[in-house]
């Protein structure tokens, strides 16, 4: 399949982007060649600043095969905004509604088409706390197995050390590099054909995840932890210690009042054992 025409919204984005990336950060980009020149395929990037699908972007944009995103539907609605996510073709994403799987038919249909469909696994911003990528969701392995397209891992490092996760200010100085290194698809042959269970997906996932943890590590020159961070273990794990830490602030007022008085009976009875 031939692909995809960049197009003039994209060619305006990339007039209006480019010129500030180029200033701000340095590029070490490495993988091209494993970006297919022909027909549909996924790419799947980690995730650690607000700042690094613009960064990504100019990564994938140079190499001719431009992305489509999995976005918030919300920013389709914003004036220029939306209308420059309309015109580069960017897929809204219709969180807890009846439109929810309409972002998993659109990424079909586009690989379909011979595109590109670009997935942050993680589906928000590594909670890691040294940027790691996390325990991801399943969406870019569905479409994977429903298509059977080649799935590109990438890692990418350093536009969190321009902008960190969840900070308000940028780290202008010193200049930053951007770090992007796309590795050859992800083997999922032995996923294909077979009934798409959570725990399949699960699986699948997983291998995904792996290749691209594997590509990070190059990156840093470091390992990773052999556990990828979990967000909802974490958060379990977060509850337990705070009502174990403070099991007073656990109790209704109710339950509070019956604890002082049983503890003000054992007391009377005490003083009147010793006489006093």
């Amino acid at each position: 399949m031939p692909r995809r025409r960049i197009g003039f919204w994209y060619r305006f984005a990339a007039v209006l982007c480019k010129p500030p990336l180029v200033v701000l950060i340095k590029r070490d980009w490495q993988g091209m060649q494993h970006i297919p020149a022909e027909g549909g395929f996924i790419t799947a990037v980690n995730h650690n600043s607000h700042i690094d699908p613009f960064a990504y972007a100019h990564y994938q944009y140079n190499t001719g095969r431009v992305p489509r995103f999995l976005a918030k539907s919300g920013l389709f609605r914003q004036g220029f905004v939306g209308a420059a996510m309309r015109g580069t073709g960017q897929i809204p994403v219709y969180r807890e509604s009846t439109d929810a799987l309409s972002a998993f038919r659109a990424a079909i249909d586009a690989v379909e088409r011979g595109e590109c469909v670009a997935f942050y696994p993680e589906g928000t911003l590594t909670r890691d706390p040294d940027g790691w990528p996390m325990t991801a969701k399943t969406g870019a392995a569905r479409v994977a197995l429903q298509t059977k397209c080649p799935v590109i891992p990438i890692a990418q490092w350093g536009a969190n050390e321009l902008l960190p996760p969840y900070a308000k200010k940028p780290h202008l100085l010193p200049r930053k590099t951007h770090h992007v290194l796309a590795g050859p698809p992800v083997d999922l042959d032995r996923f294909y054909d077979k009934e798409m269970t959570p725990e399949l997906l699960k699986e699948a996932t997983e291998v995904i995840m792996a290749a691209i943890t594997v590509l990070l590590e190059e990156i840093r020159g470091e390992k990773a932890p052999a556990t990828p961070y979990d967000p909802r273990r974490e958060r379990i794990e977060q509850r337990r210690r705070t009502q174990a830490q403070t099991p007073a602030q656990t109790q209704t007022p109710a339950q509070t009042q019956a604890q002082a008085q049983t503890q003000a009976g054992r007391t009377a009875g005490r003083e009147g054992e010793n006489g006093t």
